[in-house]
């Protein structure tokens, strides 16, 4: 078994020369554990961890010579992560044209995607359009008359992207989808790598993610929200990269002394300027792309900024900066702020370039023409047409969402998203027996259903993990906890700012990685930390393999309701586990 010793290092992220308030000792009963007065090894272990290698014994029982095992930890890094995905990828487009029909929300977002990308702008469909796209296998005829929509065009050029390599057809507009579900698990293996200094726990995390059965059926529909996910998670990545980069530059600048340990340095922590930071300009265009799928990309936006300014203060306290935040007002801010919110609004912009290009007499984008006709006039005529036109199309998206409160079937208040109390069902038939996979032998008709249901076990073992994370944030001040819950209030947080907006459940898909993530993290600390004997050892694997089968076995039973396999009813009815499921 990989260890997982680097992973709990409780140090990490601490600064060396930390003094701990009464506060902070009173606070010793709940767990909280102060910063000690002088580092235990050198500076440069606690700005960039050593990632964690498995047990010499673990070689040992598998009967493998020690080169073999040597090849088989340094390929593990990237070999494992691509095993995972391999198998997230295969079962996320196995049939991915199933259902043949136009499922939930792909009704707008398909065919909007078909016109985005070769039009410019969304149309008007006719009523029996999504009939006719079926019947016609997407050769059909585009409307010119423009549409108002209320989503950015990001998310939907991407499922266009599709479309245009495979088709005007479910398996056309699910291919985007699909592809980019199956990346996030290997960027998920890789940054949950990155942050535990452990294979095993990034590769898990990736693979809590593979058998999550919202990002499952996520993956396989053609729905804005997996895009954003995946851009959101990106982002995170990108700015995980430049963590480690600039924390490498702070170590490699410290001061070594005679006996070739690295000190804390007050000059270097202080004054030390870290360049361009690429990574960070690539968070940056991630952030952009977010916003410019979905508008709440913005709150994360926020929160992610937020995050890189604390990570670069805990960077620069480690490093023996005396005046930390000082220094980050003065080296860091601006980069930060450049590379994110100019970056994120050009994004933005370009991202509409095809509405900006459209006609502007009356045959383009809808609203396009607005500042030369009904916008005519006003203090803010000195701006390009295109320039007030978009702002007043923005302006009337944010009326739209904001008053968005029509009731519907499968609406849900956020309260409930973490103990899944209403999922999503995108796709019903009831077939009779012999027909449509319903077995000749069922007796009864068939229920066949694709319905956005996180896999139960594993949001339930979620609950627990998130007040394990906010436990070990505010008394271990573990920053990787820290980064998680950051990743998931950006994305839960925000929906409660809106009781009385019309709502889902699989807008929970934005923060279903740092979930895994959590639930990764609390495995690992069930396993045991460093230094516990064979049998904690034995006893924490026995419990964490227990709960990762059973994660498992359960999006397996569920998986009919993922995939729009027909099951007899009465099987139906016993995986409807929640009366508010039906």
């Amino acid at each position: 078994m990989t260890s997982t010793a680097s992973s709990m290092d409780l140090r990490q992220g601490q600064a060396p020369h930390d003094t701990g308030p009464p506060w902070q000792q009173r606070l010793r009963r709940f767990g909280y554990a102060p910063a000690k007065g002088a580092p235990a090894g050198d500076v440069r272990d606690r700005l960039v961890p050593p990632y964690t290698r498995p047990s010499p014994r673990l070689w040992r029982s598998l009967g493998l010579p020690p080169l073999l095992a040597e090849r088989i930890t340094r390929w593990s890094g990237w070999g494992g992560p691509l095993l995972v995905t391999l198998v997230a990828g295969l079962m996320r487009f196995w049939n991915l044209g199933s259902p043949r029909a136009v499922i939930f929300d792909e009704t707008y977002y398909a065919k909007d995607a078909w016109a985005l990308v070769h039009r410019g702008f969304e149309v008007n469909w006719d009523k029996n359009a999504n009939d006719l796209v079926l019947q016609t296998h997407g050769h059909l005829a585009i409307p010119s008359d423009a549409a108002y929509v209320v989503h950015p065009p990001v998310g939907k050029y991407v499922i266009g992207l599709g479309e245009l390599m495979f088709g005007f057809d479910p398996f056309g507009w699910r291919f985007m989808t699909a592809l980019l579900g199956t990346l996030s698990v290997l960027m998920l293996c890789r940054i949950g790598r990155r942050m535990f200094r452990s294979t095993f726990l990034g590769c898990l995390a990736g693979a809590l993610m593979a058998v999550d059965g919202l990002h499952f059926v996520m993956s396989r529909t053609s729905l804005l929200d997996g895009v954003l996910m995946f851009f959101v998670l990106a982002a995170f990545g990108c700015l995980l990269l430049d963590r480690d980069r600039t924390r490498g530059r702070l170590a490699a600048a410290l001061p070594a002394d005679p006996d070739g340990r690295v000190r804390p340095d007050e000059r270097v922590g202080d004054t030390l300027r870290l360049g361009l930071r690429p990574w960070r300009w690539a968070a940056g265009l991630m952030l952009g792309l977010a916003a410019g799928t979905k508008w709440n990309g913005l709150y994360v936006m926020v929160a992610f900024c937020v995050l890189a300014v604390l990570w670069d203060v805990g960077a620069r306290k480690v490093a023996g900066a005396r005046h930390p935040y000082r220094a980050v007002l003065k080296y860091d801010t601006g980069i930060t702020f450049l590379a994110t919110v100019p970056v994120a609004i050009a994004v933005y912009v370009l991202s509409w370039l095809g509405w900006i290009l459209s006609p502007t007499d009356g045959s383009g984008g809808y609203f396009r023409n607005w500042a030369i006709t009904d916008g005519r006039g006003g203090s803010w005529t000195f701006l390009p047409d295109w320039v007030r036109s978009l702002w007043h199309y923005e302006h009337e998206v944010y009326e739209f969402h904001l008053h968005l409160d029509s009731p519907h079937t499968y609406q849900s208040n956020p309260w409930s998203w973490l103990v899944l109390g209403r999922p999503v069902s995108y796709f019903y038939e009831s077939p009779s027996p012999g027909a449509d996979g319903c077995p000749a032998d069922a007796g009864q008709k068939c229920a066949r259903e694709v319905l956005a249901l996180g896999t139960p076990l594993l949001w339930w073992a979620a609950c627990i993990a998130i007040v394990y994370i906010l436990w070990r944030w505010a008394f271990r001040r573990d920053w990787r906890a820290g980064a998680i819950a950051c990743g998931i209030a950006a994305g839960y947080l925000p929906w409660f700012l809106y009781q009385e907006r019309t709502i889902f459940f699989f807008y929970a898909i934005v923060f279903v990685p740092f979930l895994c993530l959590a639930v990764a993290m609390l495995i690992g600390a069930i396993i045991g930390p460093p230094g516990s004997g064979d049998t904690r050892r034995v006893v924490g694997a026995t419990s964490a393999g227990v709960l990762v089968l059973l994660i498992a076995w359960n999006f397996i039973y569920f998986w009919p309701l993922y995939t729009g396999t027909a099951i007899p009813i009465d099987q139906w009815r016993a995986r409807m586990w929640l009366d508010t499921w039906v």
